[in-house]
């Protein structure tokens, strides 16, 4: 058994130590916003915070998250749609297809709580969430709105 703080909740969880975090906040806490896509990390699609950290799910096991580490999903991010990279994803239309957005939108989330006056170089050295329907100008735009504060 391992206690998880996820979205400020504490969950008891019963599952092989080797399982990856994707599948315990998927299939046993029942939030199902973070998606899975590559499940080799690459990809992006299954990023959460842990600690304020942008961290890859997919291949995160249980037994390497402790049980005083803050595990936040984008359910947990702003549950109404405040936060303002939500708000500059709306303002521009960012999503396409929208299934890699999640994970894109939290990656967003913790660069600009280490650097909140992102440079474009920047943008491209730490968002490295892949976008197949290559919405990358829009995710650019929206990161400088939500960094500006313009977003609403």
């Amino acid at each position: 058994m391992v206690q998880l703080t996820v979205n400020g909740q504490t969950h008891d969880i019963e599952a092989e130590p080797d399982m990856p975090l994707l599948w315990v906040l998927r299939e046993q806490i029942g939030l199902t916003g973070t998606k899975f896509g590559c499940g080799i990390a690459l990809c992006g699609a299954c990023t959460v915070h842990i600690d304020g950290v942008a961290t890859r799910s997919c291949v995160m096991p249980l037994s390497a998250i402790g049980a005083e580490q803050k595990i936040v999903t984008i359910e947990g991010l702003s549950p109404d749609g405040s936060h303002p990279v939500q708000k500059a994803w709306l303002a521009l239309d960012v999503p396409q297809c929208g299934y890699c957005q999640t994970g894109m939108i939290m990656a967003v989330a913790s660069l600009l709580e280490t650097n909140p006056t992102p440079s474009d170089d920047d943008i491209d050295a730490e968002i490295t969430n892949i976008c197949r329907c290559g919405t990358y100008n829009r995710v650019r735009a929206a990161i400088h709105m939500a960094a500006d504060g313009k977003a609403g």
